[in-house]
């Protein structure tokens, strides 16, 4: 989301668009997604505004990635009878004003974990950019709180007086804190999705036992469970909003598998946190056969977690360590300060060429193993030196596939 270099005031009509605004490290694009299928029970269409682009409802429009070009979004949005959107806050955007620039009567944070320390130079400064959203609230509006996660406490503390508080919380990032809402008892994956049953606080609410997702992985828990209580405190009806969020497909290039026998799986993934969660998924679901997980890391950018990330490689069988966006930095260089959270592991090679890494990886899969590709997901663009050229795992993938055979 872009956003301005000096703070404008909201226009005149925004208030006229009941936001719903989602930040945190993991989950914000498939979160917004979520909420925002949730809002169509209330009035269409609904903007959407997230890394992957502009929709309204399932349209998306050719728009900058510019405060310009999201209020021309919003502005069409309104024009076409809209009154609800559900958008995504990058750290940088709030470190740069945003939240006042555009107002958000609901507030969702997902989680924060290490990632964009080259953007904000320590974690507290990162911890609070994400809080802007929340210290901007208006009286009357809903901050939507992660009870696991570390963060809790202090997000809570700085939302301004008349804020309504809600939380959830997934027990395997960390042990409630206070009283949430929504607990999440169990996580069930396949194939087929992810279902969570849930402890309800206060049965009088209409809040679900249970929340039932396409998208695979014990992640989209928090997913769910935060985008439940994001469009229930915007106005959904509880029913409707499981009903929307059990419905809605998974945004592309997260956990999506593009084929079976062998799997092959694409995602997002690129933090230690988010790569070690997809990779215990994808570890769970290949059972007895072998995953070969393909990664890297982008170039200059945040080096203090390149060693983690490979150390959230460690479960799988093999691993091929290849560029990410290398940009102007030595990719071998980054390969290696990967590897180095991958000592002793016994099977670590390194294919520097991305599209030969993943045809490798996929040629060599036998029929029952899972092939994991992960950190560019959507992503249809490779950053080399200074040029930016044409590259999507999915493509590539698909390719190798049709080579197989």
């Amino acid at each position: 989301m872009g956003s301005p270099r000096v703070v404008p005031a909201p226009p005149p009509w925004a208030s006229r668009l009941h936001t719903v605004g989602v930040t945190g490290t993991n989950g914000k694009t498939t979160t917004t997604a979520w909420v925002a299928a949730a809002l169509r029970s209330l009035s269409r269409p609904v903007a959407r505004a997230t890394t992957v682009g502009f929709f309204l409802d399932d349209v998306e429009l050719p728009l900058g990635r510019s405060y310009d070009g999201f209020l021309k979004g919003m502005r069409a949005c309104f024009d076409q009878g809209g009154s609800h959107a559900a958008i995504e806050l990058t750290s940088e955007s709030l470190a740069r004003g945003f939240a006042r620039a555009w107002p958000c009567r609901v507030g969702v944070f997902t989680n924060l974990t290490h990632d964009h320390l080259d953007a904000h130079g320590t974690p507290e400064h990162y911890l609070a950019s994400k809080a802007q959203l929340f210290v901007s609230l208006p009286p009357g509006a809903t901050a939507v709180l992660n009870a696991s996660d570390e963060s809790y406490e202090l997000l809570r503390e700085i939302t301004p007086a008349g804020v309504v508080h809600r939380s959830y919380a997934v027990p395997s990032r960390g042990a409630p804190r206070g009283e949430p809402d929504l607990v999440a008892t169990s996580v069930d994956v396949s194939w087929r999705g992810t279902r969570v049953a849930c402890a309800v606080k206060d049965a009088a609410s209409g809040l679900p036992g249970e929340l039932r997702v396409r998208a695979i992985g014990s992640i989209y828990a928090e997913n769910a469970l935060a985008a439940l209580l994001g469009a229930v405190a915007a106005g959904v009806e509880p029913e409707a909003a499981a009903r929307a969020i059990a419905e809605a497909p998974p945004p592309p290039g997260r956990f999506e598998v593009i084929h079976e026998r062998p799997y092959v799986v694409v995602d997002y993934a690129h933090s230690p946190d988010a790569l070690a969660r997809t990779v215990g998924v994808a570890r769970a679901l290949a059972g007895g056969a072998r995953l070969v997980v393909v990664f890297g890391a982008g170039g200059k950018r945040d080096h203090d977690k390149r060693r983690p990330m490979g150390e959230a490689a460690r479960p799988a069988d093999v691993v091929v360590l290849t560029t990410d966006n290398p940009r102007d930095e030595d990719p071998g260089a980054i390969a290696r300060a990967i590897a180095a959270g991958l000592a002793g592991h016994p099977a670590v090679r390194t294919e520097l060429d991305r599209a030969q890494a993943i045809a490798a990886a996929i040629r060599e899969a036998a029929d029952d193993d899972v092939v994991l590709v992960a950190g560019k997901g959507h992503e249809t663009e490779q950053v080399i030196g200074a040029e930016t050229r044409r590259f999507s795992d999915v493509e590539v993938a698909r390719a190798a596939l049709a080579a197989r055979g």
